[in-house]
């Protein structure tokens, strides 16, 4: 029997910080289910809580009130190390600054995730296997400095998807790149996460982009606004 248990559920998450010497609340009773192979955008303005909210979702931080479940797990219940250990299991992350290692060939940044879990035998036929697929077959073994923006994402993305994640986060992931890169590497992450079956989380301020996405929450000040799925 096919499990319909969300691979993702956020519960009343509230979340304050001390700024001047009062709190200040940056979410303000979130809640959503998000189901296995879903696409999720999470849309706001600068200021709205995405970028806090996306924190939460993947175990970066401890909300002040609420709780996320993750496959199942209640990251309330885990420790910072046992976090850690589930999102190198089951998450992919792909960043706006690409964050990338300086040092490292654009194949092995894709080899990174396998080989923390010790899977170093699969590591380069799966990277190669990824730049491939993103259109950089034969970029492998340039660095990052010697790629552009859009193709330095385009590694991320592979890389996000090697050790074969259950949920990716993308924040902001067009935010460094001309709308018609941006616009690729949307298209690319897209069917990437589709052939992979994996659920995809995206953070952005830009409604068009959103309107990829399968469903949009909306946030302003903190709030969920609506919640609907994409126009």
């Amino acid at each position: 029997m096919i499990s319909t248990r969300p691979i993702l559920s956020a519960e009343s998450l509230t979340q304050t910080y001390a700024s001047g010497g009062q709190d200040l609340t940056v979410l303000r009773g979130v809640s959503f289910d998000l189901e296995p192979g879903g696409f999720l955008a999470i849309l706001g303005p600068s200021g709205s809580g995405k970028t806090t909210l996306l924190g939460l979702l993947a175990g970066l931080d401890r909300p002040r009130s609420g709780r996320v479940v993750m496959d199942g797990q209640d990251l309330a219940a885990l420790d910072e190390d046992a976090r850690a250990r589930l999102r190198g299991e089951k998450v992919g992350f792909v960043f706006q600054s690409f964050q990338l290692l300086p040092a490292l060939t654009a194949r092995e940044n894709v080899q990174v995730p396998l080989e923390l879990r010790g899977q170093a035998a699969e590591a380069r036929r799966r990277a190669d296997e990824l730049l491939e697929r993103v259109g950089l077959g034969g970029r492998g073994h340039h660095y990052p400095a010697q790629l552009s923006g859009g193709e330095q994402q385009r590694v991320a993305l592979a890389r996000a998807f090697s050790h074969r994640p259950r949920l990716v986060f993308a924040d902001e992931p067009t935010g460094n790149l001309d709308a018609a890169t941006g616009a690729h590497v949307i298209e690319l992450l897209s069917e990437v996460n589709r052939e992979s079956g994996t659920t995809l989380v995206l953070v952005t301020h830009d409604a068009d982009l959103a309107r990829r996405a399968r469903r949009v929450l909306r946030l302003a000040d903190g709030s969920v606004v609506s919640d609907s799925a994409a126009a």
